[in-house]
């Protein structure tokens, strides 16, 4: 689909009191702040709701009416104003945490690349846990007040949304995203002109927009390629987030690495550290390369060595599936005249993203190519970067395992973003005060959990354990209905899940390595745990799988049929289209958390985090971050660290593990009440807040990129400078 080359939109006028209002709405800023967000939605509630909670959207369609009305509302003006107050003083930032102790860091620019971001659910241009840690790195950044910049790409169509068909399939839709309804502006020139910068791609060259999302402090730049200008091959780099083949894959990465470097050189934007996260945006350190080697006459060594001093590059993978690998003759096609510029020859270039630089066989990876383009690398758990040590040892071929470059830094969430802002939040400031989102990492602060009483707490559970019910209900009808199902089924909608009973959710991913079906394995001991009438147990899946993944799809179909088997309708529901809407509820209203991973290959696997901070208690493997949090009193372990040669027998061992736990322990433990509440469930669900949020929130996770990452790069980075190679910023 091609953008129109002119477009008339008509919108109301704000009038001069709400002013503000517009500044308020293209700053992600309130997405994590609930008293702004209420000021949306005291404007006008039934319009919050139909606008997707989407504050530019609203101000593009609301009444001029009800504007004019606000505008004289004296009350509404005065919580402008309070809001407006509080929105001055954050981005005022003066005593931040990057000012208070790293203000003699001097003036740097940390730039971070990634190809999906997560912020927010009218902003669709994330698949899932990559995108919104991404987001969630973003949002810290600016809370912390780190000079960090992001870099990315806005998708035309977004990933894909999913429907699920009568016999269980999934199918895939794409509809294009309203770029002029969503909270991002145009990026522009000081003459007002439209910033776009230029790629060439065999010949051809390819114009880019550059498009700008405020994130607190922190601006992302996105570049579109979607333009009248030019050809169809061209406006297709960025319609579809990991869509198309390899060759699409290849433009897509090429336009995030070296056209993203281009858009901040054309702002001025001139970092001194370069994050990339994942390999997908390796290309942008040969493009640092080449405009030292350009504008400082240095030597690809020498630019090289610049570089490499000031890049991270962060893993997320454990499955090799999940890397980037192109042949060498789709190289040489959009690299051939680039091999030139760096002074190097075919084979030279290529043995950049080979493990093994003399085999002219093995095929381009981009995660190789960051490694060996910058000095820090790290997986995102403890375990993760063991895995990766382990995965990437032959990349130097003279070290021990233990010996490999790579570390770890394990992921985190964004408190405010994830926790339920309607009941646990309010919870919190009122018990642990604001220090709870200004000093996360700090254990003291979440001791006072304690003193929320055990009733406050559990009711607020229950509320959002209420409002998943509600929302599971509405997909169901909303999917029944388009399916054409018989009006007796769509009736029955209202007695699928009940509001009170144990309720396990499992949303993720639907990939072979993540057992979705695990719980599934033995049936007739699922189902008498389900069943049970004074005992009674939920499961809520959500999920998508990639669309060429057929043995995820037949995951997908395997958990909606048995969803449908005659007795246990009312029990497993399984929610299409999962994305960050229906995250949020799960993670605020789930029990359970169930976690399934074939170890050791889940990479960390942030959603039990978000679970955890909301007072849910996690059913895990010990993969990914689990084995860095678990402990007992906190959740539970699904096996003991084991890794199987068989994978049935190791399925049928864990299977069997779930079993075992739900009906020995945590049933047992849920349903146990003295004067009405579970007393040792919420004392557990305290612990786990207690242990969980201090440690695995991104405010550490940023916190310690910057500390053992960014700041020293920038000081390699001014070093090698003071050595005589000249700054890029100091360049003509």
């Amino acid at each position: 689909m091609t953008r129109p080359s002119r477009m008339f939109s008509v919108a109301p006028s704000l009038p001069p009191p709400l002013l503000p209002l517009r500044e308020l709405a293209y700053n992600l800023w309130w997405t994590w702040d609930e008293e702004a967000a209420d000021l949306f939605r005291r404007l006008a509630p039934d319009l919050w709701e139909t606008a997707a909670q989407n504050p530019a959207l609203m101000l593009g369609t609301i009444s001029q009416k009800r504007l004019e009305e606000a505008a004289n509302d004296k009350g509404f003006l005065a919580h402008m104003e309070h809001i407006c107050t509080r929105f001055d003083e954050y981005m005022g930032g003066k005593q931040t945490w990057y000012k208070t102790i790293h203000s003699a860091a001097g003036e740097i620019c940390i730039a971070y690349f990634s190809a999906e971001f997560g912020l927010t659910g009218y902003l669709p241009i994330y698949s899932g846990g990559l995108g919104i840690l991404a987001g969630d790195h973003l949002k810290s950044a600016s809370d912390l007040g780190l000079p960090l910049v992001g870099v990315g790409l806005l998708y035309q169509q977004g990933y894909f949304r999913q429907y699920i068909n009568r016999s269980g399939q999934q199918g895939e839709l794409y509809p294009s995203n309203d770029l002029y309804h969503m909270p991002i502006q145009v990026q522009r020139r000081e003459d007002g002109t439209p910033l776009t910068i230029h790629l060439v791609y065999t010949g051809r060259q390819v114009t880019a927009q550059v498009w700008r999302v405020q994130v607190g402090h922190v601006p992302l730049f996105l570049l579109d390629t979607n333009l009248p200008t030019n050809s169809r091959e061209g406006r297709h780099i960025t319609k579809r987030l990991y869509g198309g083949d390899l060759d699409m894959r290849i433009r897509q990465e090429m336009m995030l690495g070296i056209g993203g470097i281009r858009a901040l050189d054309s702002r001025g934007i001139l970092p001194m550290v370069c994050h990339m996260n994942e390999g997908h945006a390796a290309f942008a350190a040969l493009e640092r390369i080449r405009i030292l080697m350009a504008r400082c006459n240095l030597s690809f060594a020498e630019a090289r060595e610049l570089v490499s001093s000031s890049s991270i590059f962060t893993t997320h993978t454990s499955v090799p599936a999940g890397i980037d690998l192109f042949p060498p003759k789709l190289v040489d096609k959009y690299f051939g005249d680039y091999y030139p510029l760096l002074g190097l020859s075919r084979d030279e270039f290529l043995a950049l993203g080979r493990q093994n630089p003399k085999d002219k066989n093995e095929p381009f990876c981009m995660a190789i190519l960051a490694l060996r383009l910058a000095d820090q690398a790290n997986g995102v758990s403890k375990m993760h970067g063991e895995v990766s040590r382990r995965l990437w040892r032959n990349i130097w071929p003279g070290l021990l395992e233990d010996e490999v470059p790579i570390t770890s830094v394990t992921n985190g969430i964004h408190l405010r973003s994830w926790i339920s802002g309607d009941t646990i939040a309010p919870l919190f400031d009122r018990y642990l005060g604001d220090r709870w989102h200004k000093e996360s990492s700090d254990p003291g602060v979440w001791q006072r959990i304690n003193d929320i009483p055990d009733e406050e707490l559990w009711r607020a559970h229950e509320q959002c354990r209420e409002c998943l019910v509600v929302l599971a209900r509405q997909r169901l009808r909303a999917q029944l209905e388009r399916q054409g199902a018989a009006t007796s089924e769509i009736g029955m909608v209202n007695e699928v899940l009940n509001p009170e009973s144990l309720t396990i959710g499992f949303a993720r991913r639907f990939a072979e390595y993540k057992r979705p079906a695990l719980i599934l394995r033995d049936s007739e001991s699922l189902r008498r745990i389900l069943t049970n009438p004074d005992r009674p147990v939920q499961v809520i899946f959500a999920g998508k799988a990639s669309p060429d993944d057929k043995h995820g799809k037949e995951l997908i179909r395997q958990v909606v049929c048995f969803a449908r088997r005659e007795g246990l309708r009312r029990q497993i529901v399984f929610i299409e289209d999962y994305d960050m809407t229906v995250a949020h509820y799960l993670v605020h209203g789930v029990d359970v958390w169930l976690n399934t991973p074939r170890r050791p290959l889940e990479a960390c696997g942030t959603s039990g985090m978000k679970a955890a901070a909301n007072g849910g208690l996690n059913l895990s493997v010990l993969d990914g971050w689990w084995p860095e949090a678990y402990q007992p009193g906190i959740g539970w372990a699904i096996g003991c660290s084991e890794e199987y040669e068989e994978p049935d027998h190791q399925d049928e061992v864990e299977s069997q593990a779930i079993y075992h736990l739900l009906e020995k322990e945590i049933i047992p433990l849920f349903y146990h009440r003295d004067d009405g509440l579970p007393r040792e469930w919420i004392r557990r669900m305290k612990a786990a807040m207690q242990a969980i949020c201090p440690i695995f929130n991104s405010d550490r996770m940023v916190g310690e990129y910057c500390e053992r990452f960014y700041i020293p790069a920038a000081e390699r980075y001014q070093h090698l400078a003071a050595r005589g190679m000249a700054r890029w910023a100091d360049s003509p």
